[in-house]
């Protein structure tokens, strides 16, 4: 094994469902979803919980126009007012991206609101998909408050630039109860 791969750590950021976020070195607020957090064999389409589980960290999109490319190792692509991701569990493009206008349900990834200005893509029901078992599970900007979320996780700005800048490649997001 190279030098460098022996170096890279692999990290596992923990969202606890109480509402706290582990960050190395210390805890911050998140909301989790409105749904509460549910085991992910029952999580379902729609019913606005966060799933409990380790999910890794596909990729992280980002707003070109409000935000500068973050300093992060993870992948990266700046999103167009065009992505969109389908959450209509009969279409073959479930739990996708997707080019909007879209024939089916798709969730607008190009939003008014600053919560998607970046979003980390979590990996969950997306190997292989499962129609109905959820879709869109995001990590991102928190709203004000702290109000919960459709089944994402948002922390607040200045904690997900932190993240940004240690994750990498092969890191994981738990959602777990404490």
């Amino acid at each position: 094994m190279s030098p460098s791969l022996q170096m890279q750590k692999i990290m596992n950021f923990t969202a606890m469902s109480d509402g706290q976020f582990i960050l190395p070195g210390r805890q911050v607020p998140c909301a989790l979803g409105k749904g509460g957090v549910r085991p992910a064999s029952e999580k379902r389409e729609g019913d606005g919980a966060s799933p409990l589980g380790i999910w890794p960290i596909r990729r992280l999109l980002y707003r070109p126009d409000r935000e500068p490319r973050p300093p992060t190792r993870l992948p990266i692509q700046a999103l167009t007012p065009s992505d969109g991701w389908c959450d209509a569990p009969s279409d073959p493009a479930y739990n996708h991206p997707v080019t909007l206008p879209y024939p089916a349900s798709a969730e607008t990834l190009w939003r008014d609101d600053h919560v998607y200005d970046f979003i980390l893509v979590l990996g969950h029901n997306d190997a292989p998909v499962v129609p109905g078992m959820g879709s869109a599970i995001f990590l991102h900007l928190a709203r004000p408050g702290y109000l919960p979320t459709e089944g994402c996780i948002a922390l607040a700005r200045p904690d997900l630039l932190d993240l940004l800048a240690l994750a990498q490649s092969g890191d994981t997001v738990s959602i777990v109860r404490p």
